[in-house]
């Protein structure tokens, strides 16, 4: 099961990355329909099923240039719906084992919800909040699976541990060293400003708003451009109805979104500056200087991606990166996480692995 929640990561980086792909090459309604493509399994190519998709739906003409890369989505999401299927199944079949059991379920459940995201992005032609809920789900799914592959090798990891060290293990405080465990708050305090980044970038994709700001480090030659429109640019409350390809804003509403955008990138940029210094200082044992430096590695090249794209105009590799990079980050700040929370277990098991071999040697 940990081998294939692994794979189901890897596979779910993947989808993330060809939801970016599709949006970016402007192919998010390269099919009008949804599961199908023009009522096909796959995008119709030959003369007559051109002829019956464009019969079928006159408004939207076939592209397909466009309805593959729509298309090649689905088909790998659909995948990745499978393979966490199976990973339930698994764990009903086993749960007697005390193997992780609900969160598997869960997924398997959540993951339905993001294929009726899916299909309404479509059929609501890319209303900006279904797809900045859409996109905000993608990386839910990423890392609710990558806690499931932490907790299955933890699982595993316990089970190896033999009856004697689990019989000796001393009792002592499920707390990791004082002097790491007052940033358990401040990590948790990271993590939301990750989240809240994230949902910032999904709603700039969402509205077409990252071009709005074609120069560094101002936006369109001033610090603070004027007349940015807030309101609008974060209007919650757009109708339902129009075709949003290419985006329905102002360009004061782009550019508000866009400055508000790299404000948080600032403050995000700060805070774990700041916060991963602080650990490092801290971190006697060096039990979290690997997982701080990956989330710190995992900043400096995000945001040298974020740069790279409004210097270079959005070029779709790197905008494609910046978007997998985006829930690289997410997923390195809750490893950190996961490590700050696993201090004090890793403390008891290497206490009793210690206390049993003395024992073994004494008995010789």
């Amino acid at each position: 099961m940990a081998n294939w929640a692994t794979f189901s990561v890897l596979l779910a980086v993947v989808v993330i990355m060809l939801g970016a792909w599709t949006r970016l090459v402007d192919a998010g309604l390269g099919c009008p329909d949804w599961p199908g493509c023009y009522g096909f399994i796959k995008v119709p190519q030959s003369d007559s099923h051109i002829a019956i998709a464009n019969a079928r739906f006159p408004d939207t003409p076939v592209d397909v240039a466009k309805g593959w890369p729509e298309m090649i989505h689905r088909y790998a999401a659909g995948t990745l719906g499978l393979v966490v299927f199976g990973l339930a199944a698994s764990a009903i079949r086993q749960r007697r084992s005390g193997v992780p059991f609900k969160l598997p379920l869960f997924i398997a459940a959540f993951i339905l919800l993001q294929g009726a995201f899916g299909m309404w992005t479509v059929t609501l032609k890319l209303w900006p909040q279904v797809v900045a809920l859409h996109l905000l789900g993608g990386f839910t799914t990423l890392s609710l699976l990558t806690l499931l592959v932490l907790r299955l090798r933890k699982f595993s990891a316990d089970q190896a541990v033999t009856p004697t060290a689990a019989r000796v293990t001393p009792n002592k405080p499920e707390q990791p060293a004082a002097s790491l465990a007052g940033f358990r708050p401040w990590l948790f305090g990271g993590l939301l400003l990750i989240i809240m980044q994230v949902a910032l970038g999904a709603w700039t994709a969402a509205n077409y708003a990252a071009v709005a700001c074609t120069d560094l480090p101002t936006c369109q030659g001033q610090w603070w451009p004027e007349g940015m429109d807030f309101q609008h640019g974060f209007d919650i409350t757009q109708h339902v109805g129009p075709n949003y390809l290419g985006g329905q804003l102002t360009a004061d509403g782009r550019v508000a979104i866009h400055v508000t955008h790299r404000v948080g990138a600032l403050v995000v940029l700060g805070y774990f500056a700041i916060l991963l210094i602080l650990i490092r200082r801290r971190d006697h044992s060096r039990e979290l200087r690997g997982p701080a430096g990956l989330v710190a590695a995992v900043l400096a090249a995000q945001i040298t991606l974020g740069l790279a794209n409004v210097m270079f105009y959005i070029p779709l590799p790197i905008a494609v990166a910046h978007n997998a990079m985006g829930a690289g980050l997410l997923l390195s700040v809750i490893y950190l996480i996961w490590r700050h929370y696993q201090l004090p277990l890793q403390a008891q098991v290497e206490t009793a692995t210690h206390t049993t071999i003395m024992h073994q040697e004494i008995t010789a």
